[in-house]
């Protein structure tokens, strides 16, 4: 499980074999929260999907701020791992 980006005790992490749509999995201590990356193309930010284990609200409003701060980074390496063009 490659760890892109780590940042304020959060790993943000993207599995190169895991499903669509694109996302990451944002992990702190006992809670991962899973974001949809946004199309830049079309304008669309992230989004969350779902928040499981031990987690704040406060942190996962800060992990859906870290991915989208990220973005096209996180978005560019979705791609690499995924054969996307």
């Amino acid at each position: 499980m490659p760890t892109i980006i780590r940042q304020e005790g959060f790993r943000i992490v993207i599995y190169p074999n895991d499903h669509m749509p694109a996302h990451v999995h944002v992990i702190k201590g006992d809670g991962e929260v899973r974001i949809k990356l946004g199309r830049e193309e079309l304008l669309m930010p992230p989004s969350l999907i779902t928040v499981m284990g031990k987690i704040s609200d406060k942190d996962v409003a800060k992990a859906l701020f870290l991915v989208t701060e990220n973005h096209s980074q996180l978005l560019t390496k979705w791609r690499e791992f995924h054969n996307e063009s």
